[in-house]
């Protein structure tokens, strides 16, 4: 148990890891060479960057910020989502400072710059939105607007993108009070900070699509019928291998008059072959059903969210 324990914080840690990579490439590579500007902690940290021609770079005020949100989130969603966003938040800020430097500058030149801006955008709204994504499964967090987002989430059941998106609209359009310079020590005209604010609308409506569809894949529940002679086996062994719950549902076939047990465990579906290889393994001849389903809430899936108002006697004698 303390084995499987430590392989799962282990990929929990490389899958934030990997998705940490991915966000801090989006920025580092098509965002900034490109003074765009996108959304959250990161979008406000890009604007003082721009705003001081480049000596205050996104790390630095990306971190400050964040530490702030990140009190707060303590509190709220607890000391484990803690750690990894403290993870998750030193690692991007070390990346969002160091990795603008680190990239080559005819790859940037050939993929960002040649390709223009919108195109840059996409692709960066892709890749950040990946990054946020699978950061967020794993429990952790990339920052920001994110940990307003999982806060609220974890009481009411409102989409993590739709809430980003607005909040990150918001940032995007004070970019436009802002003076922002290039490398070179150029003021934007104005002209252009309005192309850029649209360009910022473009990335962040790609961000949140990506997001949401990351997280209801990687979410997604379905549901495992399995009628087998050897149902016991099965059961006893996606128990202690998979550690599911099982129910054993008695049922009847119509055809031969017989008596049967039929499995039914609720699962991830990114688990769905564990499942198939351990019943496979057991009886090759079992026969399976497998469904989606739109939401399973209780305990090790998701919490039934928001309260219910209790009617008052009045309400009810009306009702």
């Amino acid at each position: 148990m303390a084995k499987g324990n430590l392989l799962v914080k282990l990929k929990e840690y490389l899958l934030i890891t990997i998705g940490i990579a991915i966000f801090v490439l989006g920025w580092s590579l098509f965002l900034v060479p490109n003074n765009l500007i996108g959304g959250g902690v990161t979008g406000i940290a890009s604007i003082i960057q721009y705003a001081t021609g480049g000596v205050i770079k996104i790390g630095y005020s990306y971190f400050i910020i964040n530490l702030i949100l990140l009190a707060a989130a303590l509190f709220v969603l607890g000391k484990s989502f803690g750690i990894k966003t403290v993870y998750a938040m030193v690692l991007a800020s070390a990346g969002l400072s160091l990795c603008q430097d680190l990239v080559p500058q005819d790859i940037v030149q050939a993929l960002a710059i040649d390709n223009g801006k919108l195109m840059s955008t996409i692709m960066a709204g892709i890749l950040v939105g990946t990054g946020i994504g699978m950061s967020m499964s794993q429990g952790g967090s990339t920052g920001g607007t994110d940990i307003i987002a999982l806060i609220v989430n974890k009481y009411r059941n409102v989409s993590p993108g739709r809430m980003i998106l607005w909040m990150d609209v918001i940032v995007i359009l004070s970019s436009l009070v802002v003076p922002s310079y290039t490398k070179s020590g150029e003021l934007v005209p104005m002209t252009e900070k309005v192309t850029t604010v649209v360009y910022g609308l473009i990335l962040i409506t790609i961000c949140s699509t990506v997001l949401d569809l990351y997280l209801s894949g990687s979410k997604q529940s379905i549901q495992i019928f399995v009628l087998s002679k050897k149902y016991a086996e099965i059961a006893d062994a996606i128990t202690t291998e998979l550690h599911r719950g099982v129910t054993v549902l008695d049922g009847e076939g119509w055809y031969t008059k017989q008596d049967v047990k039929m499995i039914m465990v609720l699962t991830r579906k990114t688990d769905l072959n564990d499942y198939l290889r351990v019943i496979k393994s057991i009886d090759p001849d079992a026969f399976l059903s497998v469904s989606l389903v739109t939401g399973v809430y209780g305990r090790g899936f998701d919490p039934i969210k928001g309260a219910m108002r209790r009617k008052s006697g009045k309400e009810k004698a009306n009702s």
